[in-house]
């Protein structure tokens, strides 16, 4: 493959591709400063620049002039010349490509005052007369009769066109250089696009190994397969070429792999990166190793990953891993901003110096090389001779191995072994980035033992005796099964080993914060208004004048005027606490009850101590024969209290709200508007009126989100913001972005922490006469169509806001806030009541949040303290999530009814984020646990913290007494029964108590069978009982029971024993079901 993209405008029509003149124009500036800047060191004082593209071929390589045309134009031009010059670029090409390229006119003009000029060659021309008016351009602009030209001068010609070029260069005219170390300068380091492009590929490489390759190899070693090691390479190329394969949502026309996937068992092992797989079969016998190399490329940018995996390792193989392992860790730790190059291998070198000194002759002479669109770019070579400054930005494939290692076996194939370990490592501000490490290469993820299943038993039975630095050899296995010593365990197992060490850490963590001043519960509550606050008329003259005494109320002073002794009083309707009008015959009575300083009502009043000696009118009553006016007044108090608490409530809430910043709004020249328009808002903005939509834009500072009405605005300050969500609409109705703020702002008149915009994606339709319509009606078909149509195109517009917006956000004085629109993870989702209505809760990488259904759901992973999962059981359909916060005022968020089939892979989720969960088998109430944790907080680290949620304990605990149950076994019936009858409570039940008077006779299971009462005894015994009780009255019915009852009460000799061990495992504390053998009261 003789492109390093996977587009190709030549070979297709020239409108279907559109160059990025944004990336176009920051390229060439970059490119330019470097060439006038270090023209003398890199670019060997160039007068012009050269960069031939050759014809397309499906070898796979990488040219530096394919490398060139993708980072400057986004695509690879085969056959076109490009020539630099300092005030003109030129382009020999095609007609279909000039079209493509004409766009770059203005872009080159504007960043470096340069001219774009095409040379468009036809089909049948060879192009001589073209490259003359290139090169007599290259000469006037130079202003030298012989200008120093600079190409790639390890890239031979290939085909007519660059054949014909390389000659018109070679002649005494003019003076060829390389400038290959100038054009790997700009090429290492990236921008943020290109690194974003890198750790794609990254996480796709990691996808393949840890979700392809490693199961792939497990599975046919396991069942014994014989597979080659091309057959291994065919597969994992399809499945990096298929994202989907290995669970990896990026879309398969930007993808590609690197190289042909490399495996080598066998002892046959090539550690250079021209390494290929050969046609032998896997190797997987005892002390055998297994290399797997593995890259993958995101728009054309690559990543690398290597991994070694061996099979009942010897102790020397084992030593030898763990030094590669501690060589490669010091490698990657010198990759930092500052050092030289020839560090990263140096410190790997002192390592195995240290370590082992006998393996420095087998480690190989590199630690790896550069990587970005070429695989290994030229001039970063991490070995002892490269002086180059690593800098911020770069991205290096740290490869280090030990090759043909002698190891003490007989067998050819397994004599010798290499290892190999390879990462993708970005250069950050602060150090190294591994963009691979979620592939495990710690020595217990990678070692493998093979045994039969009884060689387990053996082995265990004879491990004392055998020496730990022996090998244990297997041999000829008829059925060998292949477990990694982290697979020895199941994955239930594995959470617990790591939920114990996050118990341990969450308690030293709690007994820190609780040492240090715990969060205390404290009142929420705000002041009340202060009455003396509450003045209805500032002076006589406010006081309206009325001619007859009767009530009136005032709106717009907000007073309600009562006639008492023959005056008209004013009182603020804030005084009034309530109002009720009552209608008999021929009067209406109005009574008013008033707000009362020092009682229950309002406690924090001041003026309960400032005025102790005045006189407070509690409730008053009017009678009134106008029943009409009567009404009319208490309506109109009432909704003068309604507006007047509103306007308050509002007011206390804006109180309370953190002032933020200005919005700078940027001015459309400096700044490209980005913007989304046609959005709704939630919480709305309220008002009778009909609702409108409205635009959000990004500004230097913050979102404005505005509609037509000149009130209805909405700034968001990007320092507010806490989380950013984009939820394309997959199974929803809706396109989302959310934003979940630090402190509350104002939406309307509403205060809120959460501001959602959206966009609904389908039209709610609803067909007339309620028929169903056919699937293959072609209206239905075509609405259909429209309908995917619009969601994809709604997706598409709000996926391309959010990719501007995190691009502003990577600016340097956004750094501190840590902002970047966060994803919904839908395949870890589950169903959940966490208010009053089921809904969808998905976790993203930093919260948990349900952002459709309102109130909305956001939990920040990091404010949560322990997780406990209720009512957890055999038998139970849901269970319930308690999230216990950091915080503990903050109430205990509960997650009802979440359905148990999604328990596994909640616990996966809770512990793969580090967070400590518990079970337990009924709701807890958390309020007093709570509130007995902060008030005697070391009591609670003395009594071993969170551990007393810990279920499995109290398992053990009742498994270990059923045992003792099981090992039980009575020497006679009668003292079972003599120690169950001293022990068993009043509850007992009525069966029981009989059953032990039934079988008082008996000695054994035998003679209770044959000793067991006749149909005639039990008659005449109830009978007795009956008259002794005075019950002689029953009904035929009432003793039919009771002879059933007593039916039941004979029972077998083993039923009886049930009965007994069942008290027995009461005793011990075991509440669950008794034996299925346990007689039943009918």
């Amino acid at each position: 493959m003789a492109q390093n993209g996977s587009s190709k405008p030549g070979t297709s029509s020239g409108s279907s591709y559109q160059i990025n003149t944004d990336s176009y124009t920051k390229h060439l500036k970059s490119f330019y400063e470097s060439w006038r800047a270090h023209n003398s060191d890199l670019w060997a004082s160039a007068d012009a620049i050269s960069i031939s593209t050759p014809p397309s071929s499906e070898d796979l390589r990488y040219l530096k002039s394919s490398a060139m045309n993708i980072w400057l134009l986004g695509y690879e031009f085969p056959e076109t010349i490009m020539v630099f010059t300092p005030h003109q670029v030129h382009f020999l090409c095609s007609p279909k490509k000039a079209s493509l390229l004409e766009t770059l006119k203005k872009p080159t003009k504007d960043a470096i005052s340069a001219e774009v000029i095409f040379h468009i060659k036809s089909k049948n021309d060879d192009g001589t007369g073209l490259m003359d008016e290139i090169l007599t351009a290259v000469k006037s602009d130079s202003g030298s009769a012989k200008p120093v030209i600079g190409h790639i001068a390890k890239e031979a010609p290939e085909g007519k066109l660059l054949e014909t070029w390389s000659g018109k260069l070679t002649g005494s005219a003019y003076q060829l250089v390389d400038v290959t170390a100038g054009l790997s300068e700009i090429l290492s380091v990236k921008d943020s696009a290109e690194l974003t492009c890198v750790k794609k590929a990254a996480y796709l490489t990691t996808a393949a190994m840890k979700n392809f390759v490693v199961p792939k190899l497990e599975d046919i070693i396991d069942l014994e397969k014989k597979v080659s090691h091309s057959w291994l390479m065919d597969a994992t190329e399809k499945a990096i070429q298929d994202p989907i394969k290995v669970k990896v949502k990026l879309k398969p026309e930007n993808v590609d792999i690197c190289y042909p996937p490399i495996f080598q068992s066998g002892g046959k092992f090539d550690l250079r990166p021209s390494a290929q797989s050969n046609d032998e079969n896997l190797y997987y016998d005892s002390t055998s190793v297994i290399i797997c190399a593995i890259g993958a490329r995101y728009n054309s940018y690559c990543t690398n990953v290597a991994r070694s995996f061996m099979i009942d390792a010897v102790p020397v193989q084992s030593k030898a891993y763990e030094v590669l392992l501690k060589a490669q860790e010091a490698a990657i730790g010198a990759v930092r901003p500052g050092n030289k190059v020839s560090a990263v291998y140096e410190a790997a070198v002192s390592v195995v110096e240290k370590e082992a000194p006998e393996l420095v002759q087998n480690l190989t002479k590199s630690a790896g090389t550069g990587i970005g669109l070429e695989f290994r770019e030229s001039g970063l070579n991490l070995n002892a001779k490269t002086d180059r400054l690593i800098k911020p930005g770069m991205v290096f494939n740290v490869s280090l191995g030990f090759q043909n290692i002698t190891a003490a076996s007989q067998n050819p194939k397994t004599e010798k072994f290499s290892l190999l370990l390879a990462d993708t490592v970005i250069v950050g501000e602060n150090g190294p980035e591994i963009q691979t490490g979620q592939c495990p290469k710690q020595l217990s993820s990678v070692m493998y033992s093979l045994k039969e299943e009884g060689d387990e038993e053996e082995e265990t039975a004879n491990r004392s005796q055998v020496n730990s630095d022996v090998n244990r050899s297997v041999s000829g296995p008829s059925k060998a099964t292949l477990r990694s010593e982290n697979h020895e365990m199941s994955k239930e197992e594995l959470r617990r080993q790591h939920q114990a060490e996050l118990a341990r850490q969450k308690n030293e963590e709690t007994a820190r914060r609780l040492a240090g001043g715990g969060p205390g519960s404290g009142d929420a509550r705000g002041p009340a208004r202060a009455s003396s606050e509450l003045v209805a008329y500032r002076s006589p003259n406010d006081f309206p004048y009325s001619k007859e005494l009767m009530i009136q109320v005032d709106s717009k002073h907000e007073a309600v005027l009562l006639p008492i002794y023959g005056s008209m009083v004013p009182f603020h309707v804030s005084t009034v606490k309530s109002v009720t009008s009552h209608q008999d015959n021929r009067t209406c009575t109005i009574r008013i009850i008033f707000n009362v300083p020092g009682t229950a009502f309002n406690p924090h009043d001041a003026n309960t101590l400032k005025f102790q000696g005045n006189i407070f009118v509690k409730e008053i009553s009017f009678r009134s024969k106008d029943p009409r006016h009567s009404s009319e007044v208490v309506q109109q108090i009432k909704t003068l209290r309604r507006q007047v608490a509103s306007r308050e409530s509002e007011r206390a809430e804006r109180a309370t709200l953190v002032s933020q910043e200005k919005l700078q709004v940027a001015p459309s020249s400096r700044m490209k508007p980005m913007r989304l328009p046609d959005l709704w808002i939630r919480p709305s903005f309220g008002g009778r009126g009909r609702k409108l939509t409205g635009s959000l834009e990004a500004h230097i500072n913050g979102f404005r989100y505005s509609t037509a009405r000149p009130d209805e605005r909405v700034d968001i300050m990007y320092g507010n913001i806490k989380h950013a969500f984009f939820q394309p609409a997959e199974r929803e109705m809706i396109t989302l972005l959310h934003f979940h703020l630090h402190n509350h702002i104002m939406v309307g008149n509403k205060k809120t922490k959460d501001v959602q915009f959206y966009v609904e994606v389908m039209d709610v339709v609803q067909t007339l006469g309620g028929g169903r319509r056919s699937a293959l009606d072609p209206d239905e078909i075509e609405e259909e169509q429209r309908e995917r149509e619009r969601k994809n195109r709604i997706n598409m517009e709000f996926q391309t806001f959010v990719n501007r917006v995190n691009d502003h956000w990577t600016q340097p004085q956004f750094k501190g806030h840590d902002l970047e629109f966060d994803m919904p993870l839908r395949e870890l989702g589950f169903h959940g009541v966490p208010y009053k209505a089921s809904a969808f809760i998905i976790p993203t990488s930093t919260c948990l949040v349900e952002l459709v259904e309102n109130p909305f759901l956001v939990v920040t992973l990091g404010e949560i303290e322990i997780v406990n999962l209720e009512r957890v059981g055999f038998g139970q359909k849901n269970f319930d999530m308690a999230i216990v916060f950091k915080d503990f005022k903050k109430d205990v968020l509960r997650i009802d009814s979440i359905p148990s089939s999604s328990l596994d892979a909640i616990k996966e989720w809770l512990d793969t984020t580090d967070l400590k969960y518990y079970e337990s088998r009924l709701n807890l109430n958390w309020r007093p646990i709570l509130k007995t944790i902060t008030e005697d907080p070391e009591k609670f680290i003395e009594d071993g913290g969170w551990e007393f949620l810990n279920m499995d304990a109290s398992d053990s605990e009742s498994e270990g007494s059923e045992e003792s149950d099981k090992g039980y076994e009575p020497s006679d019936v009668e003292g079972v029964e003599s120690e169950s009858s001293d022990e068993a409570s009043e509850s007992e039940s009525l069966v029981e108590s009989e059953d032990e008077d039934v079988s008082e006779d008996g000695s054994g299971a035998d003679s209770e069978e044959e000793k067991g009462k006749t149909w005639e005894e039990l008659e005449r015994e109830a009978s007795n009982a009956d008259r002794e009780n005075g019950d002689e009255s029953d009904s035929e019915e009432e003793r039919g029971r009771r002879r059933n009852v007593k039916k039941s009460a004979t029972f077998s000799g083993s039923a009886k024993k049930s009965a007994t061990f069942s008290a027995s495992a009461k005793r011990r504390g075991n509440f669950g079901p008794g034996p299925s053998k346990r007689p039943k009261m009918r």
